[in-house]
């Protein structure tokens, strides 16, 4: 005898939030809406572990409901990783279309898989979710009807917990932790290289160094450089006397300067200084340098 067809909405839901994780991941005009991130948490956490429960345990008293959803981000959290283990040993390694890929397939297979499994089942004994179901399941721990209060009070607590924990999580995703702030300053030789450099000048001729700014203050910065001869300002080539950088943007340009005294043992100093503070130098470097008289 057949049996009567499942109506459950929970499957045909995990599979509508896989496929729009896909659209809204691969599309580029969707991939820049908050939604992506949204419809991203449950394909990672939740989805995968969840169709895995489903195909396990197709029967209604294998497991309950706040079971299988608990169940359903364990498994996930031990299924991802795994899904990326496998990648990572393919020629397609642990990049995000791989992946989207993978979870995909599997999460679709396991919930076809829960279908058929369910479907073999008489209607009254496989698991299934109807709205009316949710609402009920909502309305139990508050209305107070349970007759376990103790049953009703872990449910409410476990609910809470998931949610919680997907909040947090939401949190660290969409507010990452900043690292250390700060600029790199350096100079090279003409070759590129941090050696070479040029340390004898005649006076009235000039003398260069490649100077580079790497801004890792995770905003934008406005630098100001001094070029200093034994503490006098030298005149500073417009395209080094001021310019902003983007967070891990990179300023590298050659730099020309004009010792304008005699000496040995000089020290130019070249002095960078962040958003219109020029009182102390952010950062500066230095190189010891012979000027002569010329002829």
């Amino acid at each position: 005898m057949p049996h009567k067809r499942n109506n459950s909405i929970d499957l045909p839901i995990v599979a509508v939030l896989v496929l729009l994780t896909d659209l809204f991941v691969l599309i580029p005009e969707l991939a820049s809406t908050p939604i992506r991130t949204i419809l991203g948490l449950p394909m990672v956490l939740f989805l995968p572990g969840y169709a895995l429960i489903a195909a396990l345990f197709p029967a209604k008293d294998d497991l309950d409901g706040i079971e299988r959803l608990a169940l359903g981000f364990g498994l996930s959290i031990a299924v991802v990783p795994l899904i990326g283990l496998g990648l990572n040993y393919t020629s397609w390694g642990i990049r995000l279309v791989p992946i989207l890929v993978s979870l995909s397939v599997f999460t679709l297979l396991m919930c076809v898989i829960a279908f058929y499994r369910r479907a073999q089942l008489p209607s009254e004994k496989a698991f299934s979710v109807s709205s009316g179901d949710v609402y009920a399941a909502i309305k139990e721990p508050v209305s107070g009807q349970s007759e376990n209060k103790l049953d009703r009070i872990l449910t409410i607590i476990l609910v809470i917990s998931v949610l919680l924990s997907v909040v947090a999580l939401v949190y660290v995703v969409v507010t990452p932790k900043q690292g250390e702030k700060f600029t790199e300053f350096y100079i090279l030789g003409m070759d590129g290289k941090a050696e070479n450099y040029t340390t004898l000048y005649t006076l009235g001729d000039s003398g260069e160094v490649i100077v580079g700014v790497v801004n890792h203050e995770y905003e934008l910065v406005k630098y100001t450089m001094d070029i200093r001869l034994d503490n006098e300002s030298l005149p500073v080539p417009a395209n080094a006397k001021s310019f902003s950088l983007e967070h891990n943007a990179t300023w590298e340009e050659p730099v020309e300067f004009t010792p304008n005294s005699v000496g040995d043992n000089m020290k130019l100093e070249f002095l960078l200084y962040k958003n219109d503070n020029l009182t102390v130098p952010y950062r500066d470097l230095h190189l010891w340098v012979n000027v002569t008289g010329g002829v």
